[in-house]
């Protein structure tokens, strides 16, 4: 057995350390959502009121938080992790941050005695409840492959993606491409629509096609065709427009850093900030499809 703290108890970090407890590790948890915490506890989260007392025992701490300067704070502050972890802890910070916080947490990490492994994932909430996440692990070789160890009853497959902040630079650019592959699956659906093409039909054939993506899988943006799509449900949120505006926007930074040219992406995070500032930005994602047909409504699209 293995004592975890985990600090982020939302719709990802509550099923995966469910996840934990249910293969027999003892887990710790903190958040400061009374409804994430209520969520942690139904699934045999030992939760407790601060970020010392969850770290306090634990062999390995487990972030999962929505920006890089939360990852920061947990981790720094008075109370937090690095002043309160004992000797030899593995960190293991599954947030997607930007990769100059990865770098931070990596250089400051043994300043404190601690080790830490930058450790995102892709899968959703889906694949964070059914324990079917792909994991991306960067750090040295010997913290990597502890951590592979540890991830396995949370996830479906687990890489060791490289050194210091390969783990969060592979999420980030797997991000981008999930969310212009989006945009395909949008144009795609929409046009099949129009010429004519019964929905269910066109899935199946681009299913066997080359327009075969996993957004076209996962998140087709037409009611009626892929049970886990929020097109199903009025476009109601599983990965939240202004949540994925945060995440293409690492990418496209990130590629402007390196003087590259990520002119789709772009496109996709134009496309996402039109949602929010519209006062979607609590929808889906997915919902960017109207933007393909103009003048219908959500029920219509």
């Amino acid at each position: 057995m293995t004592r975890f703290a985990w600090i982020g108890l939302g719709n990802m970090g509550a099923p995966m350390a469910g996840n934990l407890v249910a293969s027999g590790h003892a887990v710790s948890g903190y958040d400061l959502s009374d409804a994430a915490r209520e969520d942690a506890r139904r699934v045999g989260v030992d939760v407790v009121g601060s970020i010392a007392e969850a770290v306090a025992d634990a062999d390995v701490v487990v972030t999962m938080l929505p920006k890089g300067q939360h990852v920061r704070d947990v981790l720094s502050q008075d109370g937090g992790v690095f002043s309160n972890a004992r000797p030899g802890t593995l960190i293991m910070d599954s947030s997607t941050v930007d990769i100059e916080t990865s770098r931070w947490c990596h250089e400051e990490a043994p300043k404190h005695g601690v080790r830490f492994v930058d450790a995102p994932v892709s899968g959703g909430t889906s694949g964070a409840a059914a324990a079917t996440l792909a994991f991306m692990i960067g750090g040295s070789e010997a913290d990597v492959a502890e951590a592979l160890e540890h991830v396995k009853p949370m996830s479906g497959k687990a890489f060791a993606a490289g050194g210091p902040t390969a783990g969060i630079a592979a999420k980030i650019a797997n991000n981008m491409m999930l969310f212009i592959t989006q945009m395909a699956a949008s144009e795609g659906s929409q046009l099949a629509k129009h010429l004519g093409l019964d929905p269910k039909t066109f899935w199946e054939i681009t299913t066997a096609s080359s327009g075969m993506s996993w957004s076209q899988q996962t998140w087709y943006p037409v009611a009626g065709v892929v049970p886990s799509a929020a097109a199903n449900n009025n476009f109601e949120a599983s990965f939240r427009a202004d949540l994925a505006i945060k995440d293409v926007t690492l990418a496209v930074d990130a590629g402007k850093a390196a003087g590259l040219h990520l002119e789709a992406a772009s496109l996709a995070q134009e496309q996402l900030h039109r949602l929010r500032d519209e006062g979607l930005g609590d929808k889906d994602c997915t919902l960017v499809v109207k933007y393909v047909t103009p003048g219908k409504s959500q029920a219509e699209i």
